[in-house]
């Protein structure tokens, strides 16, 4: 077995820091086998907006955990010279199988099962003391490091907010259990039968940026979790799920075609067939000034409050 990487170990390799990092601790364990650990606080802030009363560490962040670990194991090989973005490729087989909670234990299990041509694959799982928590078949890569992008974004457009968008702010906490820092939509534009688009303003100042100058992208976990509170607001809007709240299940594939940064508008384009039990799917393609940024076929589960 490989020493022990604490907290400035693992800060010297990965770019992430708080409140985004997802590792405390890790180790390799041979060849193609590391195991990380990390400590569920109530002091971190996700729990403060996932859920108020009722915390719970969202799933998307132990995918983040998963990833993290993943590049542990690959960064060396995939960026040896340290100067590039190493990132979260595609994902998929993802479950999030039982909840983690304040006060848990989390660890974290990542097998490399391929690795060369300038991208790896790595099957990853997360258990607590009462069984697996997540899986997931993550697949990472490598791009330049780039803190802007190469142009400003397009002016005013269809989707931009006016006085009669469809559902704002206000609206979407009455629906949702989701609140600060872990509220990622900030309107719907339209929602037409199975259609819905929703938008997200991307600001420097949101707490996935702090701590790295140097890496200011949004995470592909952070997208699917907007993914997911877009679905989420679509499906307690109906009449039938009045007093629901809604649980993110799986995420069937996954895949980043673009980075997301500061000063873009992310519209994000779902459809969300009615679920014929309480489990449903839904499909989204994300776009930025028109251009696919992401896509993201998932599975969720309403239930009762």
């Amino acid at each position: 077995m490989e020493k022990v990487l604490g907290l400035k170990e693992i800060k010297c390799i990965l770019p992430q820091r708080s409140p985004m990092l997802m590792l405390d601790r890790a180790q390799q364990i041979d060849e193609t086998h590391w195991v990380a650990f990390k400590n569920a606080s109530m002091d971190e802030a996700f729990f403060q907006g996932h859920f108020p009363g009722h915390p719970i560490m969202p799933g998307v962040l132990q995918l983040e955990a998963m990833k993290q670990l993943s590049e542990l194991a690959v960064r060396g090989k995939l960026d040896p010279a340290g100067g590039a973005d190493v990132y979260m490729k595609a994902a998929s087989k993802v479950k999030f199988r039982r909840p983690a909670l304040p006060g848990d234990r989390l660890r974290i299990s990542a097998e490399i099962q391929e690795i060369g041509d300038g991208s790896a694959t790595v099957k990853t799982s997360i258990a607590t003391a009462s069984g697996v928590a997540s899986e997931a078949v993550v697949s990472l890569a490598v791009r330049p490091l780039d803190s802007a992008p190469a142009a400003l974004p397009c002016d005013f457009g269809e989707y931009d907010k006016t006085d009669s968008v469809l559902m704002d702010i206000s609206r979407l906490v009455e629906l949702m259990p989701h609140r600060f820092p872990f509220l990622l939509i900030d309107y719907l534009a339209s929602m037409e039968g199975e259609r819905v688009i929703a938008v997200k303003n991307i600001t420097a100042n949101e707490p996935i940026f702090a701590g790295d100058s140097k890496l200011a992208v949004v995470p592909e976990s952070i997208l699917c979790e907007i993914a997911a509170q877009s679905g989420c607001a679509c499906v307690l809007a109906r009449p039938e799920n009045a007093g629901k709240i809604g649980y993110f299940m799986a995420i069937e594939n996954a895949e980043s075609l673009a980075p997301v940064y500061p000063g873009d508008q992310l519209i994000i384009d779902l459809n969300l067939p009615p679920a014929k039990s309480r489990f449903g799917r839904g499909g989204c393609e994300m776009r930025v000034d028109g251009k696919p940024v992401f896509k993201i076929n998932l599975m969720f589960a309403i239930v009762d409050a």
